[in-house]
């Protein structure tokens, strides 16, 4: 030992750079992307729902009101209403209609839920074929005509986006009205034909008056009091044959002043329009 070296001890420190500060961050992260989703959900429910589709779902979610304004007072997720709108109309008043009922569409009401495009196309398209089968009934397509080969000749009946309308023309020696507005044979024969086929349906009913033009010499221009009169005789025909008097919507005199005749003196310009109205869907 006495000529040997010392020995060499070396030390190695093992340094980490950086060192670890754990996933609390993660835990973080993820927390904020959730509160995300769920504002954006949020806002494009706010965005896609209505004003009681939206009240539906506040009362859902605030268990405080154990009563709504309109809810029958159950418990559950409808507040005791009921998904079927007949049943809703007895215990929140907000059901089934009564307006309008008929085999196919029982339940017109509000409940709160607002009809979808392919449903609105298919009523529309529904009550479409409903107007026409009026209309093959009242010109005679459909086979035995509802209307005389002399009735015929005074009637037009045409579908359009307002509804189904029944034109009724004045001919030459053959006049719809005597006088003012005093309805003749021919005039009351349509309205009582007019009136069996409306039967058919339960639409609110609109009926408008137009004349021809008079000359400028005329002292007076009565077509607005005339075309007006001759409408309004039109609707008590109707409502004397039969409709109910709740069913007309609006009695309307157009005066000269939609000629269908490019003669505006001409006869042909003196017609009445009743227009089976299509639904509000």
């Amino acid at each position: 030992m006495s000529g040997s070296p010392a020995p060499i001890i070396i030390k190695r420190k093992k340094v980490i750079a950086g060192g670890h500060h754990g996933g609390a961050w993660k835990v973080a992260y993820a927390d904020f992307v959730t509160a995300m989703m769920a504002f954006f959900l949020l806002m494009w429910l706010l965005g896609a729902t209505n004003e009681k589709q939206r009240k539906g779902i506040a009362d859902y979610f605030n268990p405080t009101i154990p009563i709504n304004r309109v809810s029958g007072g159950g418990d559950g997720a409808f507040g005791g209403d009921s998904i079927f709108s007949q049943d809703t109309l007895a215990r929140s008043g907000t059901g089934a209609g009564v307006t309008v009922q008929s085999a196919s569409n029982a339940a017109k009401g509000d409940n709160g839920i607002e009809p979808s495009d392919d449903q609105k196309g298919a009523a529309s398209s529904q009550e479409t074929d409903d107007l026409q089968d009026i209309a093959d009934k009242l010109s005679g397509r459909a086979g035995e005509s509802m209307v005389s080969d002399l009735l015929q000749r005074h009637v037009i009946a045409r579908l359009t986006d307002e509804g189904l309308i029944v034109e009724v023309f004045d001919i030459p020696g053959a006049p719809l009205f005597e006088g003012d507005a005093e309805p003749t044979d021919e005039m009351e024969a349509v309205a009582a034909v007019v009136t069996e086929v409306f039967r058919l349906a339960s639409n609110d009913i609109a009926v408008q008056g137009h004349t021809a033009a008079v000359p400028m010499a005329a002292r007076e221009n009565p077509v607005w009091e005339l075309s007006s009169s001759r409408a309004d005789a039109v609707r008590e025909l109707l409502v004397a044959d039969g409709l109910p008097p709740g069913r007309m919507q609006r009695v309307t005199g157009f005066a000269d002043r939609k000629p269908v005749s490019a003669d505006l003196l001409s006869i042909r310009n003196n017609r009445i329009e009743i227009i089976l109205l299509r639904r509000k869907l």
